[in-house]
């Protein structure tokens, strides 16, 4: 008598399975490394404008305390901070009011010899 042998059960996955699987996969890594690449970026920005307010307050501060009255004057100042570099323009000038000065303070961030506008902040200072 001849004997049949049972077709043996397949295990595993076929190979359209496993590309759907690998597709779905991608996407999701994709998805996943914009959603990074975006907050990280996001913190990067907030960190930057964060640093160039505090480097605003300090030199607008700065010049309320100072013992001398500014007199009407453009200047710029590099610095260091955070470590990154960055310039502070400086603009000094007159107001109706003879004994008030307005000042604009303008910080960048230098990157590769670029200037990057971060933040203006504007004040007064009086000669009281």
């Amino acid at each position: 008598m001849g004997s049949a042998t049972a077709p043996s059960a397949q295990h595993g996955f076929t190979l359209i399975e496993v590309l759907v699987a690998v597709l779905i996969f991608g996407l999701i890594a994709t998805t996943v490394s914009e959603v990074a690449s975006n907050y990280i970026g996001s913190f990067e920005r907030v960190r930057d404008k964060t640093r160039a307010s505090w480097i605003a307050q300090n030199r607008m501060a700065e010049l309320h305390l100072a013992e001398n009255y500014p007199s009407v004057s453009e200047k710029t100042d590099e610095l260091t901070f955070g470590n990154t570099d960055w310039e502070i323009d400086q603009v000094v000038s007159a107001t109706q009011e003879p004994r008030i000065r307005r000042i604009e303070l303008t910080v960048y961030r230098l990157t590769s010899g670029d200037r990057w506008q971060e933040l203006t902040l504007t004040g007064f200072v009086g000669d009281f």
